[in-house]
This record gives structure tokens, C-alpha cells and sequence, in this order.
């Protein structure tokens, strides 16, 4: 079997008129290969198409991820008590179709710049004495859900109740 672009070779040859022999010595082909391949058209080999070494074990995995949220290498390892003998990859890349989608927030919320501040109270200990901490994070300052704020400002009040 060749590839496409050796099929394509030998038809620009036979277009410019060249031999079997010459098309062999350019593409360091055998001459019976390239006089089998001048005159057919090109056709991928079919391979035949295989069961996979998990659909038995499909229902039991659908199953399980209704009921539970069990990771790829739990339901691995629960296959595996049960006689699969097939690979990890493959159980991952299934999982990773079949899963339930996370459902869209019901509702989202948006603030204007300075509209609303997230606060945050905590002890800061250095060498000498304890600090209160006041920390705001304003949610205008977020880059995007889930990642850390732009910056934070920290008020530091003293222990003996005035302004650092």
C-alpha cells in the first residue's frame, strides 16, 4: 500500500509521459508496485472495524457516573475487580465523553467597578506583636472566574486599636 502523495507522484509522471522504470527509480519504488498503481485509483485500506475491549463494561460505567462522581481512575480500578483487562487510556477517554456536563449558573452576577468589595479578616503575626488584617478584594479586579485577583490591598490595624 502507498500513501497519497506517492499516488500522486506517479500520476504526475504518467502525465509527463515518463516509464514505469523511470517512475521507479524516482520514487525508489519497485517497478511492479508503480505498474500496479498507474492505471488504478486511489483508495485507502478498509480496516475492519473491531469491538472494543470496553463495551462490555459501558452500561456499568453510565451507570455509575449517574449515581456517583467517580473519577476516571476509580472507575478504572472498580473495571478492573471486575475482569476488564483493557487499558486506562481508554476508560479515561469514555469518561471523558460520556460525563455530565456542568450545569450554567443559575444566576450571574456583574458589578460595576467599586459597586461591591469582598472583605476578609485575619491575624498577621510578625516578630514583635499581632496585627489585625483587613483584606478587600474588589470583584471588578478578577481577571476571570476562577482565577486570583488583580491585587489586593491590606489595612493593618494594631493591637492597640489604631492605624499602623
Amino acid at each position: 500500500m502507498i500513501d497519497y502523495a506517492t499516488w500522486c507522484a506517479i500520476r504526475d509522471g504518467v502525465e509527463k509521459h515518463l516509464t514505469a522504470d523511470q517512475l521507479a527509480t524516482a520514487l525508489s519504488l519497485d517497478v511492479k508496485t508503480v505498474r500496479r498503481w498507474i492505471g488504478r485509483p486511489y483508495a485507502q485500506r478498509q480496516t475492519a472495524k473491531r469491538d472494543s475491549k470496553l463495551d462490555p463494561f459501558k452500561g456499568r460505567i453510565v451507570r455509575w457516573l449517574e449515581t456517583h462522581a467517580l473519577t476516571a481512575q476509580q472507575i478504572f480500578q472498580r473495571l478492573c475487580d471486575e475482569g476488564y483487562g483493557g487499558g486506562i487510556s481508554i476508560v479515561k477517554d469514555y469518561v471523558r465523553a460520556i460525563r455530565p456536563r456542568p450545569r450554567e449558573a443559575f444566576l450571574t452576577l456583574a458589578f460595576a467597578p467599586g459597586e461591591v468589595a469582598q472583605v476578609d479578616w485575619g491575624l498577621c503575626r510578625d516578630r514583635h506583636s499581632p496585627h489585625n488584617a483587613e483584606s478587600r478584594i474588589m470583584p471588578s479586579q478578577r481577571l476571570a472566574e476562577g482565577q486570583r485577583p488583580l491585587r489586593c490591598r491590606l489595612l493593618v490595624v494594631s493591637g492597640r486599636g489604631g492605624s499602623a
